[in-house]
């Protein structure tokens, strides 16, 4: 056999001990380049640790749970060129022929159902089997409600659990404010939720707040056999679904939304991307582009929305890495452009270019979505007049833009046709006030308005 060689994890930006949630390959498997080996999960973002070339994997060096870090050794891989060399000494003891590519697991991590995560322990498997129980079952084993306590809604008292594990304790109607971490840092895990059902079980469980000291206590999600009313699909959804439904339901519950709109008249701006777009056809410059430069205008201006809550402290942050919402098959994601004050207009359109590719291919690592000061999230191309975006926590704000359209507006004697395009600023409550949101959008209008702004 020819020499062997190590595929690592490559950079994945601060993360560190990420553990290993599945295995995408076996030994023997034939693997492309890029081909995904295994999944990791940090707190963040579910990535794949890719194939450095083309081989045949002969050893795993990990299992399901392993935590690694960049440069850990993930597998050994014999090159594709030495695999498809007969040993010159003995030609019938050469390899049998690996599994075909297409017996392989599939690459793409967001696109598994979530039955390939590990089995939780058998105590707890009654209550979570729960949410799947036939209707009639429903009342006897529904989950218990959630308490939310205003006083837990600041983000130093937020229970430190990975998407997963919320998840997982949603499924058992786990509130984790009640669970002890025993993991790095405090970190709740799997086997602190399971330790706290078979407490709970046994009657030690933690009592829940219930109604009448502030708190709110929600009802069990309906139970309904659809298939009683007409004909039903099931469909799993994504990972990529999974983890930013579990972080949007936090977001809406815990930040005190607020969505501020206003109009800006864009005429100018776009006969200047397309005469900016002509003069340079290797380069899609679109709409978006003159967003982040106008966000980074109103992000100095105005510094209270680049920042982020921590405890009783508001970090005002002095770079301005700006998120960009991407609709992807298997779910929205929000990669950053980083250092977007310091790109010019065509820069910033081939970065965005790539990324969004970057996105669509998901080739994402999670130093890709992490950083972001402020988040931009465009429906443009699509259609609408407004929505309410939910703001990306640590964030303290959202900027949704939907689709321009001819208007008449007043210029003192008479209306002209003019291209507005509708913004819908949502912002954190607990930072930014109302009168500071409104100055914003006002001063992104006016940016976007007349692009000579940008250089004052």
């Amino acid at each position: 056999m020819a020499e062997l060689k190590e595929a690592r994890v490559p950079d994945i930006g601060d993360d560190k001990d990420v553990p290993v949630i599945e295995l995408l390959v076996q030994p023997g498997d034939v693997v492309k380049k890029d081909q995904g080996l295994v999944t990791l999960e940090s707190d963040k973002a579910t990535m794949e640790v890719p194939a450095p070339f083309d081989g045949i994997v002969r050893e795993l060096k990990v299992k399901v749970g392993d935590e690694l870090s960049e440069g850990s050794v993930v597998a050994l891989i014999e090159p594709a060129v030495a695999a498809a060399a007969p040993p010159p000494a003995k030609p019938a003891a050469a390899p049998a022929p690996a599994p075909a590519p297409a017996a392989a697991p599939a690459p793409a991590a967001v696109a598994r159902p979530e039955s390939a995560a590990p089995a939780p322990a058998p105590a707890p498997a009654k209550p979570a089997e729960a949410p799947r129980a036939a209707s009639a079952e429903a009342p006897s084993r529904s989950s218990p409600p959630v308490s939310f306590d205003a006083d837990a809604l600041m983000p130093a008292k937020v229970p430190h659990a990975s998407p997963a594990v919320r998840l997982f304790a949603r499924e058992l109607g786990v509130d984790l404010s009640q669970v002890t971490g025993s993991a790095r840092a405090g970190r709740i895990s799997k086997e602190d939720v399971q330790a706290f059902v078979k407490s709970a079980l046994a009657g030690g469980g933690a009592p829940r707040a219930t109604g009448g000291g502030g708190g709110l206590d929600l009802i069990p999600w309906p139970k309904v056999d659809f298939a009683k009313f007409g004909p039903v699909e099931s469909k799993p959804l994504s990972r990529i679904q999974k983890l930013s439904g579990a972080n949007l339901a936090r977001n809406w519950a815990m930040i005190p939304h607020v969505t501020q709109f206003d109009d800006a008249d864009i005429t100018e701006m776009e006969a200047f991307r397309k005469k900016l777009g002509e003069e340079n056809k290797d380069t899609k410059v679109t709409p978006l582009v003159f967003l982040i430069k106008a966000a980074v205008a109103a992000l100095k201006k105005y510094p209270a929305f680049n920042a982020s809550l921590d405890g009783d402290n508001l970090v005002l942050k002095k770079y301005f890495h700006i998120g960009i919402a991407v609709d992807t098959p298997d779910g929205l994601v929000v990669p950053v452009i980083r250092d977007a004050d310091r790109k010019g207009l065509l820069e910033l359109a081939k970065e965005l270019g790539e990324i969004s590719a970057k996105a669509r291919d998901k080739k994402l690592t999670s130093a890709d979505m992490q950083g972001g000061c402020f988040s931009i999230s465009s429906l443009g191309g699509i259609g609408g007049t407004a929505f309410t975006p939910i703001i990306n926590a640590p964030e303290v704000a959202i900027l949704g833009v939907s689709r321009s359209a001819m208007k008449p507006v007043w210029n003192g004697k008479d209306f002209d046709a003019r291209l507005m395009l509708p913004l819908s600023l949502s912002y954190d409550h607990r930072v930014i006030d109302g009168a500071a949101a409104a100055r914003f959008t006002a001063y992104l209008a006016q940016v976007l308005g007349d692009l000579r702004r940008l250089l004052l």
